[in-house]
């Protein structure tokens, strides 16, 4: 699993690439809440994401927690294949906004 973060219109785009499970999901927790605690709301992009465990989701869920308190947004882009599936098996594709590209959002 790798990441990368960058700024896109005023969020923080944190782009995953591979796989996300419980060896590496404490890194993305690390940035994720980073971003968040820093004020900033986040893109999680899943386009190139290929597996989500349940640790992942938790991190996941945990960062959009947060986010909502401090009046942030969390969203995801680009989900498909097996992450999708575990969204919508999760009915977390109801909670989380999901949008399909960075074209969606609006400065």
């Amino acid at each position: 699993m790798t990441f990368e973060q960058k700024k896109h219109l005023h969020y923080q785009l944190l782009a995953l690439t591979g796989e996300v499970d419980l060896h590496n999901s404490p890194q993305v927790r690390k940035q994720l809440l980073d971003i968040v605690e820093s004020g900033y709301s986040v893109i999680v992009d899943f386009s190139a994401l290929s597996y989500i465990d349940s640790s992942g989701i938790a991190t996941l869920v945990e960062a959009y927690n947060l986010a909502k308190n401090n009046q942030l947004s969390l969203t995801i882009v680009g989900a498909t294949g097996a992450p999708l599936q575990v969204m919508e098996l999760t009915h977390l594709n109801k909670v989380f906004p999901m949008i399909d590209s960075l074209d969606e959002i609006k400065g």
